[in-house]
């Protein structure tokens, strides 16, 4: 790397956003500084990390220190980690196949997670019309993203940041009622080959170990990533 001065990341335990970003830096195999803020399950984010708050107007996880260098939202941070150090690259060559992936990863955050976030909510009331629309939408989703891995193992060709982006709001969406099931059996087998990278296994494990040991319960794959006792 052109700039010897560490990475710090500033995430959550619970941070999706996060937690894309941290898998991409181990996947490059970047030396990252972790700082966890402060999170508790009833006060979320409380209080404030102040240099979240001092660095970006949202006050919102994740950010990147470099230097001087002073970033927030896990695209721009990961746009920023590609360029550092682009072996190995985590985007697909070609200029058509970039922008291919890139749309996957923005459809993962802004099409796929918004129904996940209503079922956030709605956690006691399964069958409230709402929450049932939800679950429909993620399960479309699901069999869109299934067709996609018709002729290849990674949603993008090669595995790529479009695969870690939508790992990691799935996790979310298991978590929260919109689970994956037979129907989409080569979606479930991309979850699994996700599921074994050393990357995957370090951030996503511990993100289970939290969620234990704040006795919530755990989707079987994930279950299955809890670091060996």
């Amino acid at each position: 790397m052109e700039n010897p001065q560490p990475l710090i990341l500033y995430s959550g335990p619970l941070s999706m956003f996060g937690a894309k970003v941290q898998i991409a830096a181990l996947e490059k195999g970047m030396d990252l500084e972790l700082v966890m803020v402060p999170f508790e399950m009833k006060r979320l984010y409380h209080p404030k990390h102040p240099e979240v708050a001092r660095i970006n107007p949202k006050q919102q996880v994740p950010v990147l220190v470099h230097g001087e260098l002073e970033i927030f939202d896990s695209t721009q941070i990961f746009e920023y980690l590609e360029e550092l150090q682009p072996e190995p690259p985590l985007w697909p060559p070609g200029r058509e196949a970039k922008a291919r992936a890139r749309l996957l990863e923005h459809q993962s955050d802004e099409v796929y997670f918004p129904p996940v976030i209503r079922l956030m909510s709605l956690q006691d009331q399964p069958q409230d019309a709402v929450a049932i629309a939800a679950r429909e939408a993620s399960m479309s989703y699901y069999r869109k993203m299934d067709s996609l891995l018709a002729d290849r193992d990674y949603l993008a060709g090669p595995f790529s940041f479009a695969d870690i982006a939508f790992y990691m709001a799935q996790l979310f969406g298991e978590r929260m009622g919109a689970a994956m099931d037979e129907a989409t059996p080569r979606l479930l087998a991309w979850r699994e080959r996700i599921s074994r990278r050393p990357a995957v296994r370090q951030v996503a494990g511990a993100m289970a170990a939290y969620l234990l040991s704040q006795n919530r319960p755990l989707p079987a794959f994930l279950a299955a990533l809890l670091p060996a006792r």
